[in-house]
């Protein structure tokens, strides 16, 4: 914990000892500010220039996204210079919004990270007699540390290191012509600004983002240098200064490579659009929606911090902002109806962290994934949706436990509820109409465009204004609901109906950014544009018509605060970019090292060796490895580590022994994992921040938070061996099918988690209810013990195999051979049947030609492109086993046994239970 959370945490404990609940809104401003937006907020000219590059960075990214610069024949930039600006900038607002941490740790960091660089680029030059440079370079950066800075102004020195980062940036845009000239051979100049592009960045990531990223990355730095002094299972050649920085700084394979392309593209636009939707109020709004719909329940408050935190968690790309932003309003009143601090945070904590995992943002990861996967973002979207989705119903279902344990009540309602029936008419005509809404909306819009193809998006944008100005009319007709500051004690539930009613209109936004990204399919990027251009109209008009339609007056006052709205939504949104910008350079030298070293291939080595080829200790391993990779990393950063180190992991090892996964659910697989690294001790961040908003214990908390997310922990490891949950190859039908059977298997690993179902359980009852869930989630592997899935046949049968197999069924081959390298390997590969008329004909179709010397099979030849050469198929590979599909009956007779089981249960709590136990 640093220094700054034990203040506020010192704070919280005086005023809750004084009678006051929460930290006070400058704590909760500083914390904010300290993890998010830099703690350093200079007046005068210092001030005025961090705002002024802050709102000319939205602006660029706004420009480069938008389809002016092609109209107009300006502006237009590249990738790479697009992505020269992007990191100029974040590096230049990193020094100038975030002072140098004092903390004994960090300062030491600071001065030895440098230090320790500063030798390993003077021994990869070592056949460089023009090195002295470096050491001057390494001494500037670590007097910059020593010297520190203040919060309140910024020193001369400071502003030299946000100038030589923003310098170095750059330079790969203004000598782009000359560089591509000499690609392989780096000039005196590229070492120089290579070096300190480096040293500048990784120091401003220590400043923006806390010492772990600036210590991983350090650590690859490290071994890429030193490859030949390392233990030989992880050994390489090592590589020379010239190799590290072509390879870093001046091609598009480490710092400015993928990660900060995506950055660059999609991140900025997505959190720049949630800064302008919060700025509007829609954050608040959000937050009082799930208050009036679930804060009289059982530990309603806790239940509104999950809804309320799963809809702040659509926009959000980060945990942390997520917790002490809507924790201010839900961890007082969860503490006010029965709800301990630890426990409080933690409910705050396990939902807010889940918000990483909720489409279409997911933290930013979803357009890495894109990138990484190589396939559309509606298919991201789509395969990562359920699992989120499951999570976060369980998570209501452990807060409803909790409090059916502790006997808790809701809030009192403020209105009489409707009777069952009216409110059963109400909720159906309310189904019925917005299902009508979106018919028409579906396919009027698929009218306008072909009737109208010149003018059809003014008409769309004219029928959203109209649709706009009708919900803002709406809204002026509820009374104020004081909905902007989200800071206010609340001391009553907001009445539903005028609650929704008052803030209908930033669903549109939402709905824009939703129509374009799954529906029109365009682009993440220029999605969210379109989004947040729709927002900055919204920003811009909204206090105005609403003044009109109340009859307020004072238009040029209204109007002159949507400007001001529009400028800090603006600003806001830079200044949160900033930690995801220096992340996501940072990392690309981690995934630089990984392509340079090859270090992945032995990291698979060293967990092949740790887990025996055992499936299931495989994927133990990569799951402790994510989270300890992920430590006190923000969710990009996380994501693009864990995923460029463990997910060919799992896919190398997995397929040599057996296990052919989808790669979508192998990087999903990572990512949960490593988001997981904000909620557990001893560095969950997320945690430190919900313990300092509730004045409980970081570490209790974190260790409750954990268990809480314990059905998060599950998920990845039942997707992987059911990859039914992520809608692989599902049908509709099928798909609510499996939504339902997994939500109610993931209730009761909730419930027997918990220790309380009905009633409070008894040893067995968990253990059965554990098996029940398992049961529902992979009712194949139980079948599988009893009809098994597969033939075995020697390889002298594949003929026969082939022919007997139905077209489209997939055949597994066992193949020994060669890798790359020429080392030894041994996998499975998953080939589907063509059709043909014999055995023979099906193999050729396939794609592969083989040669039979007895009992042996070898393949002969492969066809490029071919099925076959996609299975990971080469020439002069053995095949040494045929696994053909066998006729089993259907996986879900296994239904029956779990639920007469879960029947069993039901009838001996129901017995146990106490009146005032029955489910709320």
């Amino acid at each position: 914990m640093t220094d700054e959370d034990k203040q506020l945490q010192a704070a919280e404990v005086e005023n809750l000892a004084a009678g006051h609940g929460g930290l006070s809104q400058k704590e909760i401003d500083e914390l904010i500010a300290s993890s998010d937006t830099g703690a350093r907020s200079p007046t005068g000219f210092a001030g005025a220039t961090i705002l002024v590059v802050a709102l000319a960075w939205s602006l660029f990214q706004l420009w480069i996204a938008s389809p002016l610069p092609f109209i107009l024949g300006w502006g237009i930039f590249n990738d790479t210079a697009a992505r020269s600006f992007h990191l100029a900038f974040a590096l230049f607002l990193a020094f100038a919004a975030y002072p140098a941490a004092r903390t004994k740790v960090e300062l030491v960091l600071g001065v030895g990270v440098p230090v320790l660089l500063t030798v390993l680029f003077i021994y990869g030059a070592s056949d460089d007699s023009t090195i002295w440079w470096i050491p001057l370079i390494g001494l500037a950066v670590v007097a910059a540390v020593v010297l520190g800075s203040p919060k309140d102004y910024i020193p001369f020195w400071e502003w030299g290191l946000a100038i030589a980062g923003a310098a170095a940036a750059l330079y790969v845009y203004f000598f782009y012509d000359s560089i591509a000239q000499r690609v392989g051979a780096p000039i005196q100049q590229d070492f120089v600004i290579a070096v300190i592009g480096l040293l500048v960045l990784l120091e401003a990531t220590r400043r923006a983002l806390g010492p772990a990223l600036m210590v991983v990355a350090t650590v690859f730095l490290t071994y890429t240098f030193l490859g030949p002094m390392m233990p030989s299972i992880i050994a390489h050649k090592g590589n020379s200064l010239s190799e590290v920085v072509n390879h870093q700084w001046i091609t598009t394979e480490g710092v400015f490579g993928i990660a900060l392309g995506v950055s660059t593209s999609f991140v900025f636009l997505f959190v720049l659009f949630g800064s302008l939707l919060d700025k509007a109020g829609a954050g608040n709004y959000f937050i009082q929606v799930a208050f009036s719909l679930m804060g009289h329940m059982r530990g309603g408050p806790a239940k509104a911090a999950v809804v309320s935190s799963a809809m702040t968690g659509l926009i959000s790309g980060s945990s942390i902002a997520n917790v002490v932003t809507t924790g201010t309003f839900t961890i007082p009143l969860m503490k006010r109806v029965g709800f301990s601090s630890e426990k409080a945070g933690a409910v705050e904590v396990a939902s807010s962290v889940n918000g990483q995992i909720m489409p279409p943002v997911m933290g930013a990861a979803a357009f890495l994934m894109v990138e990484y996967v190589g396939i559309p973002y509606f298919d991201v979207v789509k395969h990562a949706f359920l699992p989120a989705v499951i999570s976060y119903i369980a998570l209501v279902y452990i807060v409803h436990l909790e409090a059916m344990k502790a006997g808790m009540e809701g809030l009192p309602r403020p209105v009489e509820p409707k009777p069952w029936v009216a409110w059963l008419l109400s909720l159906t005509f309310t189904i019925a109409a917005v299902c009508a809404l979106s018919f028409t909306v579906y396919y009027g819009m698929g009218w306008i465009r072909p009737a109208f193809p010149e003018t059809a998006g003014y008409i769309i944008f004219a029928l959203l204004v109209a649709a706009y100005v009708g919900l803002l009319w709406i809204a002026s007709r509820e009374a104020d609901l004081h909905m902007e500051d989200p800071n206010a004690p609340v001391t009553r539930l907001p009445i539903p109906g005028p609650t929704i009613r008052a803030g209908l209109h930033y669903l549109l936004p939402v709905v824009v950014l939703v129509w374009a990204l799954m529906v029109d399919r365009l682009s993440p990027g220029l999605s969210a544009f379109w989004a947040a251009a729709f927002m900055i109209f919204i920003l811009l008009t909204q206090r105005p018509l609403m003044a009109m339609l109340r009859g307020t007056g004072n238009l040029g006052a209204a109007t002159r605060m949507g400007g001001m709205d529009l400028l800090d939504g603006l600003i806001a949104g830079a200044r949160n970019m900033i930690g995801i910008g220096i992340a996501t350079a940072t990392a690309g030298i981690i995934v630089g090292a990984v392509s340079q070293t090859g270090v992945g291939s032995a990291l698979a080595n060293v967990v092949e060796v740790l887990s025996g080829g055992n499936i299931l200790a495989i994927l133990f391993l990569t799951a402790i490895l994510s989270l300890i990779l992920g430590m006190g990393l923000p969710t990009t950063a996380n994501y693009i580590v864990v995923s460029a180190l463990l997910a060919p992991v799992i896919v190398t090892l997995g397929q040599q022994n057996g296990l052919i996964v989808p790669l979508i659910a192998v990087h999903l697989f990572v990512f949960y994992f490593g988001i997981m690294a904000d909620v557990t001790p001893p560095v969950g961040l997320a945690s430190f921040a919900a313990a300092a908003v509730s004045g409980g214990d970081p570490i209790r908390t974190g260790v409750v938070a954990f268990f809480y997310s314990l059905r998060t922990a599950a998920l990845p490891f039942l997707f992987i061996f059911n990859t039914d949950l992520l809608l692989i190859n599902v049908g509709w039908g099928q798909g609510i099918f499996v939504f339902v059977v997994a939500t109610v298997a993931m209730l009761l690993f909730a419930a027997a988690t918990q220790g309380w179902f009905l009633a409070r359980n008894r040893i067995h009852e968990s253990v059965l209810l554990l098996l029940i869930a398992f049961t529902l989630f992979r009712p194949g592997f139980w079948m599988d013990m009893v009809a098994p899935p597969w033939d075995d046949l020697p390889p002298a049968q594949i003929e026969e195999a082939f022919m007997a197999a139905s077209p489209g069924e997939q055949m597994r081959l066992r193949i020994d051979g060669l890798n790359a390298i020429g080392d030894p390997v041994s996998f499975t590969a998953l080939l589907p049947v063509p059709a043909g008329e014999t055995g023979a004909e099906r193999i050729a179709a396939a794609g592969i030609e083989l040669m039979q010397d007895g009992e042996r099979v070898m393949i002969d030849n492969v066809e490029f492109g071919g099925v076959a050469q996609e299975a990971g198929l080469d020439w002069d590979q053995e095949i040494v086993l045929v696994r053909a599909p066998a006729e089993q009956p259907s996986k879900y007779w296994m239904f029956i046994p779990a639920l007469l089981v879960l029947a069993l249960i039901v009838w001996m709590q129901r017995r146990r239970a106490q009146p005032q136990m029955a489910v709320a």
